[in-house]
């Protein structure tokens, strides 16, 4: 299965085999995506693949600064012949969704989706109305140095399990996606591999994937490191150890094992945290990075013995 899968997405989104290894991870541990890249890298046609290829119903957001709250979770209207108010779906209502260029809304916008994504619902005027499963969010944003953009908040960026950054292809890669978009060959046209139930019972088996003691010994440890870390302000929330662990759950169980090793924690934690942590006034100027204050603690944890 998740061989196939990955050809599916590889076809049409070309030479990027990690970023969708990691995309795959955050689907079967129920997380949700944060892409960040310059335009024109393929973050749209990422998510637009992935859907196609489980069979998930596809939603797409598209923020500017004047999308509202309602546009998102939707809204009560009033039906003229019944007196009472109607419930009329916003476009959070999907399995998948692509919140596109999530940073160009204002903050009041950004705030819609933290009720679908840590609690999987949303609640509209009095009404809570539950999303269909499985649901996901991927969502893309320019650098926050561009021209027109909202940072998100700490709150928000937590709702993440990953934050991937995309990068520009090798010459290969792009000369060959061009020839295939050329030749007509887009992600509207991907092979599905499975569906929306087969995936639900995929994210069960995932989350039966054992997890010894050591293994969130040395999670945990790798988390309080980064709340002691001279060079952070702000350290890693028990949310994000929560989703390491889920994520090297997802990982094992793509790999084919039936339980994590250390490795696992390893490989996911540079995604899964350096989103959630902000370096201190002083690091910025000397142009710290936060993936290398990362490696940093990953490599001074203790690594237990299992």
């Amino acid at each position: 299965m998740a061989d196939r899968l990955r050809k599916a997405i590889n076809e049409y989104f070309v030479g990027k085999q990690e970023v969708v290894e990691n995309l795959l991870i955050c689907l079967l541990a129920g997380g949700h995506v944060l892409l960040e890249d310059v335009p024109g890298v393929g973050k749209t046609t990422l998510a637009r693949t992935l859907a196609r290829a489980v069979s998930l119903s596809f939603g797409r957001i598209q923020f500017t600064p004047d999308t509202l709250p309602s546009d998102v979770t939707g809204v009560s209207v009033l039906n003229m012949k019944t007196g009472e108010f109607e419930y009329r779906e916003g476009a959070i209502m999907r399995q998948l969704i692509l919140a596109d260029e999530i940073n160009r809304t204002s903050p009041k916008t950004q705030a819609s989706l933290l009720e679908a994504m840590a609690e999987g619902r949303v609640t509209v005027d009095d009404r809570v109305i539950l999303l269909p499963e499985p649901f996901m969010v991927i969502a893309t944003q320019n650098p926050v140095e561009f021209v027109g953009t909202y940072a998100l908040p700490e709150a928000q960026l937590d709702r993440f399990m990953m934050k991937i950054s995309i990068g520009y292809p090798d010459a290969e890669s792009e000369v060959l996606m061009t020839r295939r978009f050329l030749e007509g060959r887009t992600g509207d046209t991907v092979e599905s591999v499975m569906d929306a139930a087969e995936l639900l019972k995929r994210k069960e088996e995932v989350r039966q994937v054992k997890v010894a003691d050591s293994i969130l010994t040395y999670a945990d440890e790798i988390v309080r490191l980064t709340r002691q870390e001279s060079r952070l302000v702000l350290g890693a929330s028990p949310r994000a150890l929560i989703q390491m662990v889920q994520a090297s759950q997802a990982r094992a169980y793509l790999d084919g094992r039936d339980h994590v090793i250390p490795d696992d924690i390893k490989a996911v934690a540079v995604n899964t945290l350096h989103h959630r942590l902000a370096l201190t006034y002083e690091a910025r100027v000397a142009r710290e990075d936060i993936d290398a204050v990362i490696y940093a603690d990953v490599l001074k944890a203790k690594i237990p013995m299992v």
